[in-house]
């Protein structure tokens, strides 16, 4: 295990923290990303990092290892390349503020999501409300494909921005991904996000050697077969899921 010293920076719920959360957790545990019980670990729903970097950070827990600075200099630069792009694109962005608006916004809504603290007053009534009223001409493909294009770009070259943990660049692309995928579901339109790779599968720790037979029994195939292989077995040999229960039995 790798460690490094965290927090670095306090935090705090902020007023679409645990929403966001609880949202973020449901969805990647039915796209089995989370386990079940992830609700309930320590790890996952904390707005500390963790110290062990074999672990994902959680965007909620980003600001205790960016801090205000480095959230507020991606959404500048992010902005800086939207009032410079096609006047199509700009005009949308121009009819609700200048630059210096849409930096203070969109940064106070990403620091209250990110263990910041409650900084994005109105919360999601507010983010719905401007995406609806303010937005709506950009909830479309066209929109959104010129969106995502312009934060990758940003992305990519804010690396001075994010540390030298590789956590940092997978979590903040986990959730402009969530958040993009949720904005397809609401406006109907094709969900093309790609801003590179997000955080991987939390898999929990099982020891065998501590579980009841009920709660082996309960385990999945792939849990099973994985907690087996940690342990040196040849799981390959076993190849249904009562194999490999009976094996986990005998440990």
């Amino acid at each position: 295990m790798t460690g490094i010293d965290l927090p670095k920076y306090p935090t705090r719920h902020g007023y679409m923290t645990e929403r966001i959360q609880e949202a973020y957790i449901k969805s990647a545990v039915e796209k089995e990303l989370l386990p079940a019980e992830a609700h309930r670990m320590p790890e996952v729903v904390s707005l500390t990092a963790p110290s062990d970097t074999s672990k994902p950070i959680h965007f909620w827990q980003l600001y205790s290892i960016l801090g205000q600075e480095p959230i507020v200099g991606i959404v500048s630069r992010f902005y800086e390349r939207v009032f410079a792009d096609e006047p199509w694109f700009v005009s949308v962005f121009e009819r609700v503020g200048g630059l210096k608006h849409h930096i203070v916004t969109q940064a106070s809504m990403w620091i209250d999501v990110m263990g910041g603290g409650p900084y994005y007053h109105g919360g999601e009534y507010r983010l719905s409300f401007h995406h609806t009223h303010n937005a709506m001409a950009l909830m479309n493909d066209k929109g959104a494909e010129r969106w995502v294009t312009l934060m990758r770009q940003t992305l990519e070259d804010s690396a001075d921005l994010m540390t030298d943990d590789p956590r940092v660049r997978q979590s903040i692309n986990t959730f402009l991904a969530f958040f993009m995928t949720k904005y397809a579901d609401e406006f109907a339109f094709e969900d093309r996000h790609i801003f590179g790779e997000t955080n991987p599968p939390l898999k929990r720790r099982i020891n065998l050697m501590r579980m009841t037979t009920e709660a082996i029994e309960s385990l999945s195939q792939q849990e099973l077969s994985d907690a087996l292989a940690e342990r040196g077995v040849d799981v390959s040999q076993y190849q249904d899921k009562r194999a490999l229960v009976e094996k986990a039995l005998m440990l």
